[in-house]
């Protein structure tokens, strides 16, 4: 069987939806698992949402009427009738929503988080399998989180791959199309989990892997996986192969492309992943898996914007040693920092890290009871993989250099 992983951007509006059955129509799609992201932008419409939620109550019923609008268009450009089933389910959905937005109790933004964002998938994948139903496209519309079980650290949960194993080779039938969510799973209380930004890609990987899967494709709309981001870099180039430890690195360091957890349950079973796109989906995109490292073999740049660089020294000039690392590594880890690059000398340590969860103000506190401490908000990084000398030059140009570290095949630049 294969898996697909279908975007937002891929399902942003009713043609978008007619474009994923199209594909569907010319790649074949029998013995095939479908998953799909939020519409367009309705994750970030429905973090407004949540924030309205904690921070601005009477804004809170307007911007969920803004979801709801934005998927109603959607209804109305796909289905004549407006009594089709589709409708009250989609209804269903939001009262939902409206019910647990009435009746929590739980101040904890993470767990409020990943109980809202979700209904963006389970709204857009709905519509998707009423629709292909409709046009002789006939599937099974699945709820992901009564397959993938995972812990409850929401807003980034670990999947139980036992349970989750069982469940999904045991109750879902591969001889047929089945329909289901990206980034959801569902924690031992069967509560909504996620899996971390972009983790569609990832539910993607899982499926393949506890099914045996032939290959995994991810549509985008970009021609495979690129050099190089266009929005950021000119003259990006299409990669024809990437290998699965080339594609780790990549995403280890950020590329957008493929989420960084996607790789491990893929290699594990040599699955090939293909990245490809949904406007041209005959085209052969990018492979990636076993063989050449990188095919043609270019340097590859990648960048994160809003970062946060961090440095500290000690306050009478001793060493910072192992004993201090470990301290400040304990801090990051309490605060939830996911760390991007580290560098250390004799009395400094100097950390980049991506202020996910909004926990830096408590961080500094902590380390300035010990360090001296410095911090630059808003810094960029940088890196570059399989680099050469003029691809160093042509980052560095007209920018602030405030950390750099090179290793074997990789540069990491800190910029302002």
């Amino acid at each position: 069987m294969q898996v697909f992983k279908f975007g937002g951007a891929s399902v942003k509006d009713a043609n978008g939806v007619k474009n994923l059955a199209s594909v569907l129509q010319k790649v074949g799609y029998n013995n095939t698992l479908v998953v799909v992201s939020a519409m367009g932008k309705t994750t970030n419409a429905l973090e407004v949402v949540i924030n309205n939620y904690f921070n601005n109550k009477a804004e809170l019923q307007s911007s969920l009427q803004e979801v709801k609008k934005y998927h109603n268009s959607i209804l109305l450009d796909l289905f004549d009738n407006e009594h089709h089933p589709v409708f009250k389910n989609v209804s269903n959905l939001f009262d939902e929503l409206n019910r647990f937005l009435n009746s929590n109790k739980s101040p904890d933004y993470n767990f409020v988080y990943d109980q809202i964002i979700g209904f963006g998938e389970l709204v857009s994948t709905l519509i998707i399998s009423h629709y292909l139903n409709d046009i002789d496209l006939k599937n099974n519309w699945l709820d992901v989180r009564e397959y993938i079980k995972t812990d409850n650290y929401y807003r980034r949960s670990n999947v139980n791959w036992e349970d989750t194993q069982h469940l999904i080779t045991t109750q879902i039938n591969t001889s047929t199309l089945n329909i289901t969510q990206g980034f959801l799973g569902s924690d031992a209380n069967n509560f909504t989990t996620t899996l971390g930004r972009e983790g569609s890609d990832y539910t993607a990987a899982i499926f393949a892997y506890c099914l045996n899967a032939e290959s995994v494709t991810i549509w985008k709309d970009v021609p495979g996986v690129l050099n190089a981001d266009p929005r950021y870099f000119e003259n990006a180039q299409l990669l024809n192969m990437i290998s699965y430890r080339e594609a780790i690195e990549l995403a280890f360091y950020g590329a957008s492309v493929i989420h960084p957890k996607t790789l491990q349950p893929l290699q594990g079973k040599e699955i090939p992943l293909y990245v490809k796109s949904f406007l041209n989906p005959e085209k052969p995109g990018t492979k990636v898996g076993k063989g050449t490292a990188l095919e043609p073999d270019i340097p590859c740049f990648i960048v994160k914007k809003n970062q946060v660089l961090i440095s500290l020294s000690s306050l009478n000039f001793s060493y910072i040693v192992e004993e201090n690392i470990s301290e400040i590594f304990s801090l990051l880890h309490l605060y939830k920092m996911k760390v991007d690059v580290i560098q250390n000398s004799a009395i400094s340590f100097s950390v980049c890290v991506d202020n996910i969860y909004n926990n830096l103000d408590k961080l500094l506190q902590h380390l300035k009871a010990k360090f001296k401490v410095s911090c630059q908000e808003n810094v960029s990084l940088y890196t570059i993989r399989n680099y050469n000398d003029k691809a160093i030059q042509q980052l560095e140009q007209d920018k602030t250099i405030l950390l750099k570290q090179l290793t074997q095949g990789t540069i990491q630049i800190v910029t302002q």
